[in-house]
């Protein structure tokens, strides 16, 4: 059994449907997601007949909640997706990112340890979880170890923690609860930090997303600042094909930077989107007169905004033989097209 925390969203839900389809995979999945803004039900409805996945909702700032999902279903894994994770609302109301990213990590934990060690040490038999064979996998961002200049080298991951705002703070607390679980107690942890990823299922407040869909409406894309902003962007199927790496190779104990090695300005980026969209055979807004381009609108930047991230990933190739597959310009046309063929998804957002 696979527990699968904060399932729900972006990547926890690419993470779950990737497991679920392949054909190797006959162990099951259960979903645990509180259905938050960015949470949905109906990304799973494929594998409503699927008897490998199961749904609960719940919420990690419960802990009899939690203590009872452990004790009912006994994970081999925990893949810990939930957190809050959107900067510009951890701006304007940090109190839930510290409850879910600090407290709901810290109950996890407890709870995993609490069961740690309940379990046999070790056992032959494939259906039977022990400590050999549990994991807890914490899912980072890269934005905990702070801002790089332009020419600095990317972050390792001995490199300190450095966050700058309160979404970032709150998951660089949770990582170091999860390193102190392990050093202390000894629970089998793993802590990934991976940079911005795009892909199906985000939720339209982020930039990638909400840049397709205001060209498709004729909607102003607003660009902080100048755009100068830079980012590493990963396809969110290669970070999923990490994570698989990490669960059956990754050593308890170590932190794994996922990227993409893929660094774009904020403004670059959006340009790529609006060529993608200029190039495929759909009809434009009647707003639009020549291109999508003509949509972008600077506004003013954001408070305490990081200038790049950037994270060096030589430890997850060397060690667990990965490295990102998609590039950026074939990862934007699937991004593109599923948005295309699934605005029934983005309409039941808005109504919702």
């Amino acid at each position: 059994m696979i527990l699968v925390t904060g399932g729900a969203g972006f990547i926890g839900t690419n993470f779950v449907l990737k497991l679920i389809k392949r054909k190797k995979n006959q162990e099951k999945i259960l979903v645990f997601d509180n259905l938050t803004y960015s949470g949905n039900i109906s990304n799973f409805d494929s594998l409503k007949e699927n008897s490998l996945f199961e749904f609960i909702q719940g919420d990690i700032n419960n802990l009899k909640q939690v203590q009872s999902i452990f004790g009912t279903f006994k994970p081999r894994v925990v893949v810990n997706f939930a957190a809050e994770t959107h900067v510009d609302r951890s701006i304007e109301g940090p109190d839930i990112f510290i409850k879910t990213n600090v407290f709901g990590t810290f109950n996890l934990l407890r709870t995993s340890l609490e069961y740690f060690h309940s379990l046999p040490k070790f056992s032959k038999d494939d259906s039977i979880t022990s400590q050999n064979k549990f994991r807890f996998l914490q899912i980072s961002t890269d934005e905990v170890y702070g801002s790089l200049k332009e020419d600095d080298s990317q972050f390792k991951e001995q490199d300190p923690y450095k966050p700058n705002s309160p979404y970032s703070a709150s998951k660089a607390s949770g990582d170091h609860f999860v390193r102190a679980w392990t050093k202390t107690y000894g629970l089998p942890a793993i802590v990934t930090n991976c940079s911005n990823n795009y892909g199906p299922f985000q939720y339209p407040e982020k930039l990638i997303p909400l840049t397709i869909q205001n060209c498709l409406s004729g909607k102003k894309i607003p660009i902080y600042g100048k755009g100068d902003q830079i980012r590493d962007w990963l396809f969110v199927d290669d970070h999923c094909s990490a994570l698989e790496k990490i669960i059956s190779k990754g050593r308890p104990g170590e932190n794994y930077n996922i990227g993409g090695e893929c660094e774009y300005r904020n403004i670059d980026l959006v340009k790529l989107i609006c060529n993608t969209l200029d190039g495929m055979n759909i009809k434009k807004h009647p707003s639009i007169k020549k291109g999508y381009e003509e949509l972008i609108s600077f506004v003013p930047d954001r408070l305490g905004h990081d200038y790049r991230y950037g994270v060096n990933i030589k430890k997850i190739k060397n060690d667990l033989n990965w490295q990102p597959s998609i590039s950026i310009e074939e990862g934007m046309k699937r991004t593109v097209l599923w948005y295309l063929e699934n605005t029934k998804w983005l309409n039941n957002l808005k109504t919702n």
